[in-house]
């Protein structure tokens, strides 16, 4: 202790007692005594003023008795100021009550007390104490001083806060987002989520989303995920579809990841500054989108197909009602010539009629020639046939669903593109399933409404069957059908007649061939077949 200290000890206090409790190993001003294994007096004062915390010694009754110097620089107090003032000297009065009855209870009990207290700087500012007090014994077991050692935590305690209130502040803001969002580490753990994560492990039924959707994306990406890993590139806009289970529809989500590097913080990295990589993965529901942009897609095709539907259909009626008109006028034609080879004048009457029907026969048809509207040309592209079936399955969505038909898509999942007109394409296929759909609304008796499409491709050919179990096509008219205005409908029906016409159109035009299915017996099942690697020309009429 210094010499101030110890001569404020002597005068206030039974020096003698108190040196002797505090230093068992130390007698008198300093000197040894006559064991060897006493350390020197002067040698334990000296470490405890240089200790570099605040330390005081107090009596039973909280007055202080001894301070060192870390204490006058973490108080601001001297030891002129100090000495013989009540610890409470320090409090700052905003220290709830029961934590120091805690520590009185505690140090009275002879237990050591350790806890943090609110103090004031003697200029005037508060300050964190971390204080630990021990109550000191003598040789009876009884409580003769007390001593305190505490130190300034506000920093400490101030940057602790912040980067608490960090963590909920990037707590808060990741959960107030409208999209899944989740911290993986290097080993694929979750280490944090939101809440709309955390509707996605229910939603999804997929067990942990995050493993989940790492492996669909590390699927897609392949090679490349390891090298924006290495290089923490992130990525973003890879779109998944999962299908739903039961009467759950498909959902579609959009995953976007940024990597970054934390270094570690437990003792094993002190030295080494080790770090650790992870990934923060987002994953947005757009399935609303989706839908939105597919009834967008659905509406322009629709558009388009009635369009060029109605244009096809125009003309093919005229073409067919020419056809018509043609057959009789050629009858009438032979018969003029018959009574022309007569040259008898009894027939010159009927010979100017037929004349004259022939004539108005002829301006009729040249009539119809002019007003068949022209087909307009279409590019001819690589087309996907699995999609161009999936549209039109759903532009028929409705009507399917309405009389509970059963659709079964079978795609040949490497189908080879087809050199054609995705339109007429559509169109083809629109006309051959709703040439199925009527054919099941006709078959009512039937226990099973059933349509099966698939897809399919050899070394040559890309085959597309379309089968149904509706009431079938007899086999006497399974040409026929193909022919203009011939429909297997029954009377009175609305329907032209030329759907079929249309398809086979259509198929020709793509060099395919269309044909009914003769060993098929539970309905009807139509056969297109279309040429791989066909050199066709530029654009389809």
């Amino acid at each position: 202790m210094n010499k101030k200290s110890l001569h404020y000890l002597r005068m206030h206090t039974n020096m003698e007692s108190v040196i002797n409790e505090l230093s068992p190993h130390f007698n008198g001003e300093g000197n040894t005594t006559s064991n060897d294994d006493k350390m020197p007096y002067d040698l334990f004062v000296e470490t405890v003023e240089q200790a570099p915390i605040a330390i005081s010694i107090t009596d039973k009754k909280s007055n202080i008795l001894y301070a060192n110097n870390a204490f006058s620089m973490v108080t601001g107090y001297q030891t002129s100021d100090i000495l013989g003032q009540k610890e409470s000297i320090l409090s700052d009065k905003s220290t709830p009550r029961e934590v120091y009855y805690d520590l009185w209870h505690t140090i009275s009990s002879k237990k050591v007390w350790h806890g943090t207290l609110c103090n004031r700087h003697k200029s005037g500012h508060r300050y964190l104490a971390d204080l630990t007090i021990a109550p000191m014994l003598n040789d009876q077991g009884n409580i003769t001083h007390y001593i305190g050692m505490h130190r300034d935590i506000t920093k400490a305690y101030e940057s602790e806060k912040k980067v608490i209130n960090h963590k909920l502040l990037i707590e808060s803001v990741i959960n107030s987002s409208p999209m899944a969002m989740v911290v993986i580490d290097d080993q694929d753990r979750v280490i944090l989520d939101n809440h709309m994560y955390k509707a996605l492990i229910s939603d999804l039924d997929k067990g942990e989303p995050a493993t989940y959707f790492l492996q669909l994306l590390r699927d897609v990406m392949a090679d490349s995920w390891q090298v924006i890993q290495s290089k923490q590139q992130g990525f973003d806009n890879h779109e998944f579809k999962i299908e739903g289970k039961g009467n759950r529809k498909s959902r579609w989500y959009s995953c976007a990841g940024n990597w970054f590097i934390e270094n570690e913080v437990n003792a094993d990295a002190f030295f080494d500054n080790a770090s650790k990589q992870y990934l923060i993965l987002t994953i947005s529901d757009t399935t609303k989108q989706r839908r939105q942009m597919q009834e967008l897609h659905l509406q322009t095709l629709k558009t388009i197909m009635s369009e060029d539907e109605r244009v096809r259909s125009l003309r093919e009626t005229l073409l067919g009602a020419m056809h018509q008109i043609q057959m009789p006028m050629n009858q009438i034609k032979a018969a003029e010539q018959i009574f022309r080879h007569k040259r008898d004048n009894q027939y010159d009457g009927l010979l100017q009629n037929l004349l004259q029907i022939q004539q108005s026969g002829q301006e009729a048809i040249t009539m119809m020639q002019k007003c068949i509207p022209e087909i307009i040309q279409t590019a001819v592209i690589p087309v996907n046939l699995n999609q161009i079936i999936h549209d039109v399955l759903l532009l028929c969505d409705v009507r399917i669903l309405e009389i509970g038909i059963d659709v079964y898509w079978q795609p040949l999942f490497t189908l080879p593109p087809l050199l054609g007109s995705e339109n007429r394409l559509r169109i083809l296929f629109k006309q051959l399933i709703d040439n199925s759909i009527d054919a099941l609304i006709r078959n009512s008796k039937s226990a099973e409404h059933r349509i099966k499409i698939t897809t399919d491709a050899d070394i040559d050919l890309i085959y597309v069957y379309i089968e149904d179990t509706g009431p079938g096509i007899p086999f006497e008219k399974r040409t026929k059908v193909f022919e203009p205005f011939y429909t297997t409908r029954p009377m009175g029906s609305n329907q032209a007649g030329m759907g079929l016409v249309i398809a086979k159109e259509i198929v020709n035009q793509h060099h395919g061939l269309i044909e009914i299915d003769p060993t098929y017996d539970q309905g009807c099942r139509f056969k297109i077949s279309f040429p791989r690697h066909k050199n066709t020309a530029g654009r389809l009429a």
